[in-house]
């Protein structure tokens, strides 16, 4: 199983016709980038959902 793997990647990596493995790195770098910028633009907004929600309900409840 695991040499038919390798020779489908070299088979892969050999092939020269349309996106190379490159083109596929940097795609996939960008890919996790934008992935990554948008938990954490997420995130933070949450982070402010929740604090404001806790400061509400404590202020509801006189603390």
């Amino acid at each position: 199983m695991f040499q038919s793997f390798t020779r489908k990647a070299r088979a892969f990596l050999k092939d020269d016709s349309g996106p190379t493995a490159v083109e596929y790195a940097i795609m996939l770098a960008l890919i996790t980038a934008v992935c990554v910028g948008s938990v954490s633009l997420l995130a933070t907004s949450i982070d402010q959902s929740f604090t404001t929600s806790a400061n509400t309900v404590a202020n509801a409840f006189g603390n």
